[in-house]
């Protein structure tokens, strides 16, 4: 009998580890060992939306935030859209995080969580959260391609994460990938180990959360334009 997708997605996730060199001024934030709670709430997503034999879509992120997925294991899910949309608690933490008001608004539009988790994964090339120190003690997001050196050193981590990802049993002949800049580097990765077939480059959801929400609706309907240009 074929091994259900959610029984894949969390074995790799509780066996993720970045075991490599980070230059200086850059940390790794793993969910799953910084808190016992977030191994609790990704398996009841996983085992809510992901208990089947069913091949998915890929969307690819860039990498988790410290208020979405760095908190609870699920991308672009912070806990408010974890209880709200996916009828999830998280108790020991409570987070806002803006990527995902506006996934979740376009999940909804899609046909909600179960119509579209039923047809699509989400998740990065760097799949643990990274952050960056800008003085002593303060500390911001960071994407894996901000620093040539950082980009550097995750490189072959971030291969073989996305090589794991597509043996769980994924459909990778299209996928969809989130941010202009993202899929630059996405698009040299793929030139290089040739992990998928077409990409189809969507504005990634901060930036059209934070900068373009006024058109948030044309923004959703292009989304969704592309999920159904197949």
């Amino acid at each position: 009998m074929k091994e259900n997708f959610a029984d894949r997605v969390i074995e790799f996730n509780s066996g993720l580890h970045y075991a490599g060199e980070l230059p200086d001024g850059f940390q790794v934030m793993n969910p799953y060992l910084d808190n016992p709670e977030t191994m609790l709430v990704m398996r009841q997503f996983y085992r809510k939306y992901y208990e089947d034999a069913s091949d998915r879509q890929f969307i690819v992120g860039i990498n988790p935030s410290r208020k979405g997925a760095g908190v609870t294991g699920v991308p672009f899910t912070d806990t408010k859209r974890l209880l709200s949309a996916c009828g999830i608690e998280m108790k020991s933490a409570h987070t806002h995080e803006i990527s995902s008001v506006f996934l979740y608004d376009m999940i909804d539009a899609y046909g909600g969580a179960k119509a579209f988790y039923q047809r699509f994964y989400i998740n990065s090339p760097f799949p643990l959260a990274i952050i960056r120190q800008i003085k002593a003690g303060q500390w911001v997001n960071a994407n894996y391609y901000d620093d040539p050196s950082l980009f550097a050193a995750v490189k072959d981590f971030m291969i073989d994460s996305l090589r794991k990802h597509i043996s769980m049993g994924l459909d990778v002949s299209k996928v969809y990938v989130l941010g202009k800049k993202n899929a630059k580097f996405i698009q040299k990765l793929n030139k290089e180990a040739k992990l998928f077939g077409t990409i189809e480059i969507l504005e990634h959801p901060r930036y059209i959360q934070q900068y373009k929400s006024k058109e948030k609706d044309l923004y959703i309907a292009k989304y969704l334009d592309a999920f159904e240009s197949e």
